[in-house]
């Protein structure tokens, strides 16, 4: 269930990205510091990185996981965006991970196909069920290793486009989608969130980004 979703998001941001200029790759993702090349190129290297590969990487890299992810962008990173994309279709159905939970998969590739899609003005349709196991892992995690506990913590997270929620507190409503882009620290449009706590939720994820 899990590689199939992961495996039909990638077709998606594939065929999204096929239709954009190889200027506006140029152009800031949703990632501090990364464009939407080095967005791309950072999925194409995740897809390839095994359990023991991610180790010795880590090793290599002192154990800082911002240089791996540079060295994985420096590594994957072709000479221009249409062989990055030719690359990145090279990796669609690999179920290749690191030693993480297999949500974990689903997290990026809805998390890092909004970093791309957002700034290039793109809109996908997500199917809930590739949303909604993103969204329970993210919440499980703790914001050191990219999830969102803190971030969510004393709320009741409401989605309106599902029957689910989560926490307890004072409600935030939200799509899934912005629910889950919200607690893995990217911005979203004030219009996204609302409810009796979305305010008081803005400020506490503002105090963790």
């Amino acid at each position: 269930m899990v590689w199939a979703a992961v495996h039909e998001e990638r077709r998606a941001l594939s065929a999204d990205l096929s239709h954009v200029t190889a200027e506006r790759w140029a152009e800031n993702s949703l990632c501090p510091g990364w464009d939407i090349h080095d967005v791309v190129a950072h999925l194409v290297d995740s897809a390839k990185t095994t359990r023991l590969s991610f180790i010795r990487r880590l090793v290599m890299a002192r154990f800082d996981f911002d240089r791996d992810n540079a060295a994985g962008i420096a590594r994957e990173r072709r000479a221009s965006p249409a062989q990055t994309l030719a690359a990145f279709d090279r990796i669609v159905m690999e179920t290749k991970t690191p030693p993480a939970p297999p949500a974990t998969r689903l997290v990026e590739a809805v998390v890092h196909g909004e970093d791309v899609r957002r700034p290039l003005g793109l809109h996908r349709e997500y199917p809930i069920e590739h949303v909604m196991p993103a969204l329970r892992h993210q919440l499980k995690t703790g914001a050191s290793m990219g999830g969102g506990r803190e971030r969510a913590a004393g709320f009741r997270l409401v989605a309106v486009d599902s029957n689910w929620s989560s926490g307890t507190g004072p409600e935030v409503h939200g799509t899934a989608v912005a629910l889950l882009l919200a607690i893995s620290g990217r911005p979203v449009h004030e219009t996204e969130l609302s409810g009796p706590a979305a305010s008081a939720f803005r400020q506490q994820l503002s105090a963790h980004n």
